[in-house]
């Protein structure tokens, strides 16, 4: 299989050009437009699939120096800014978290936690539902590669529960037993767990790091606190909603229990190595909840968990170097975050702010705040990846919305919900997506329409339930 799509890189190459040749509009500096057509062109890019994430970061990252647009006339000076991502806390908050998750999937705690809540709740198949969600939920903060928590852990779980009670992918007259149900839960679960912790999902520290960038800081804590209630009211309703909407024709898995029972006895007691990481998701957990009060970043809460794992060789250095997904967000991370901080600091997103605020007029904030909110949500159609689509519109909305006066904080937090939630739209919409809808357990039909009907369901819970709720913790 081809990575460079010739087609599509042409047109990515077309659109660079033709935005790198139209004059800078009044109010905007020349180098901040040419980073902009550089930026956009990554963007489009990679909505195209000109090209892997990487390869197109790797591009922009050697046409931002080549064109010295963030430091004209000092060649030596780009290429350091245009590497200066790569020096960015957030960037290590999520690589390494990445490395714990695979102590997680490593040393097998992640399936018996789920194995767990099964044999607790998986008499019904709405219990196996939520089972399956609750084991998402508690992996949640300490793995923020959502495709590893859903597709390396959950999914497999799942799968294998669907098989044990009939609904088999390869039988399509099987699928609406169970499979099907807990193929669309499951995700969705996923994606509600990704919206409540900083470190749930990898796009969420770049919504922190934007929004950093507009003046709104952001920590581990008050972005749990902001996710509490409308996350556990989604976690709640959605399955509900979708035994409704698409109910299996298995109501009853009696059975489930004691297949989890099984696989706990094949798993034998918890090994040292399962302790060791369970004392090590603690210890991260308690850092993150603490930080403020014991002044230690999150990045160097995730140091202290990696460290820790190394040390008592839970996870060895070749583990480190051999988890492909985490140095591969690392590298795209940087480039992007680079781009669109610059873009801000260059004065662009300010500039762009302001230009819609003015087409706008004196629309009322409580007015222009669902505007905003659903245009970034189902905008998400476009997208193929839920961290292009926070790295080309996260702050320059923020920015619209600040300047009509919408709260910043309620702004900020809304919009970084959107950024894991929005993946329900489509079969490729999240990281996970094309894992879950790859089991074959859910036609594209059904998966656009349940998409959009639970979308619609969860913009009521948490612009609603997380609009109050923000309001009675005071961040507006």
């Amino acid at each position: 299989m081809k990575e460079i799509n010739i087609k599509n890189a042409g047109i990515t190459l077309l659109i660079a050009i033709v935005l790198w040749l139209i004059p800078a509009p009044e109010g905007v500096k020349e180098n901040a437009w040419h980073l902009f057509a550089i930026f956009a062109a990554t963007i489009f890019g990679i909505i195209l699939k000109a090209a892997p994430m990487g390869t197109m970061c790797m591009l922009a990252v050697a046409f931002t120096a080549i064109t010295q647009v963030l430091a004209p006339g000092n060649p030596s000076a780009s290429i350091v800014k245009a590497l200066s991502g790569f020096g960015d806390k957030v960037i290590w908050l999520i690589g390494i978290s990445f490395f714990i998750a695979r102590g997680f999937i490593k040393t097998g705690l992640g399936n018996r936690i789920a194995f767990l809540f099964i044999k607790i709740f998986g008499k019904s198949s709405l219990g196996l539902a939520y089972g399956l969600g609750l084991a998402d939920l508690c992996l949640a903060p300490a793995i923020p590669s959502n495709t590893a928590r859903g597709g390396g852990i959950i999914y497999p779980i799942m799968k294998s529960m669907s098989m044990n009670f009939g609904s088999v992918p390869d039988d399509a007259s099987t699928h609406r037993k169970l499979g099907s149900f807990l193929t669309l839960n499951s995700y969705y679960m996923n994606l509600i767990t990704s919206s409540m912790f900083l470190t749930g999902t990898a796009s969420n520290p770049m919504c922190q790091k934007f929004a950093a960038n507009l003046g709104i800081n952001i920590t581990w804590m008050s972005w749990a606190a902001a996710g509490l209630i409308p996350g556990l009211a989604a976690f709640i309703i959605v399955p509900l909603v979708l035994y409704k909407l698409y109910p299996p024709e298995l109501k009853k898995t009696g059975d489930a229990p004691k297949v989890a029972s099984e696989k706990l006895k094949e798993m034998g007691p918890m090994t040292k190595n399962e302790w060791l990481m369970m004392l090590a998701f603690v210890v991260l957990l308690g850092l993150w909840i603490l930080g403020d009060t014991l002044s230690i970043d999150a990045t160097t809460t995730a140091f202290i968990g990696l460290s820790l794992l190394l040390l008592t060789s839970v996870l060895t250095w070749e583990d480190v170097k051999s988890e492909k997904g985490a140095w591969d967000t690392i590298v795209w991370f940087a480039v992007l975050v680079m781009m669109a901080s610059s873009l801000n600091e260059l004065g662009f997103i300010g500039w762009f702010s302001e230009l819609i605020r003015v087409k706008i007029g004196d629309l009322d904030w409580s007015i222009a705040f669902p505007v905003i909110v659903l245009v970034y949500f189902f905008s998400h159609y476009i997208f193929a990846s839920a961290t292009a689509h926070v790295a080309a519109m996260y702050a320059a909305l923020l920015g619209v919305g600040v300047s009509l006066g919408i709260p910043p904080m309620l702004l900020a937090m809304m919009l970084g919900f959107m950024g894991s939630i929005y993946g329900v739209l489509t079969h490729y919409g999240h990281g996970p997506a094309p894992v879950f809808f790859g089991s074959g357990y859910v036609d594209l039909k059904a998966w656009w329409l349940r998409g959009l009907e639970i979308g619609i369901v969860l913009l009521i819970i948490y612009m609603g339930i997380g609009g109050l709720w923000m309001k009675v913790i005071g961040y507006y």
